[in-house]
């Protein structure tokens, strides 16, 4: 691989703007709500993307995500979370997302599948966001997470299988 190019400000600008609000809603799940927290870690990936972009021939979009994960475990793990081997939250507080109970009696269908994917264990729930929410490739995934692609697949059946069955006993949640 070749050095990489230095950015100059008007693409950096462009990166920001093509990337920031998807990065911002992965960190912002992965940190439990936290939105501020978040804009923090992006931003911070963008100072590091400015300061020393990637090698040549890597994948910006995946290597922004993996920034932003590796910042967030960072931030929870000095925050005292528990972090397990693998990077996923061990446990999540009750009072940083809601129920699907809460999300239904909203009626944001949307929110309530994805509370539903918030009851899947923390990889798994992770995988599912980067593949239907962030539209991120098995490879992609692969380079966020440090998983390998064919592992990322076996998650993402396993994850699938498992709202499958969750959401037949929820007929409420389908179309």
């Amino acid at each position: 691989m070749t050095s990489p190019e230095p950015l100059d400000a008007e693409r950096l600008r462009t990166l920001a703007g093509n990337h920031a609000a998807e990065l911002t809603r992965y960190t912002t799940g992965l940190l439990g709500g936290d939105d501020a927290s978040a804009r923090d870690v992006v931003q911070d990936a963008f100072v590091r993307l400015w300061r020393k972009p990637p090698p040549d021939g890597s994948q910006l979009r995946a290597w922004l995500f993996a920034v932003c994960r590796s910042r967030a475990i960072d931030l929870l793990r000095r925050r005292g979370r528990q972090v397990d081997d693998d990077g996923g939250l061990i446990a999540r507080s009750v009072a940083e997302s809601p129920s699907p109970d809460a999300a239904l009696a909203a009626g944001d269908t949307a929110a309530a599948l994805f509370a539903l994917v918030d009851t899947l264990p923390p990889r798994h729930a992770e995988v599912v966001r980067l593949k239907f929410r962030d539209d991120l490739s098995y490879a992609e995934i692969a380079d966020v997470t440090g998983l390998t692609a064919t592992n990322v697949g076996f998650i993402l059946h396993t994850a699938l299988k498992t709202l499958r069955e969750r959401l037949s006993r929820r007929p409420d949640l389908l179309p």
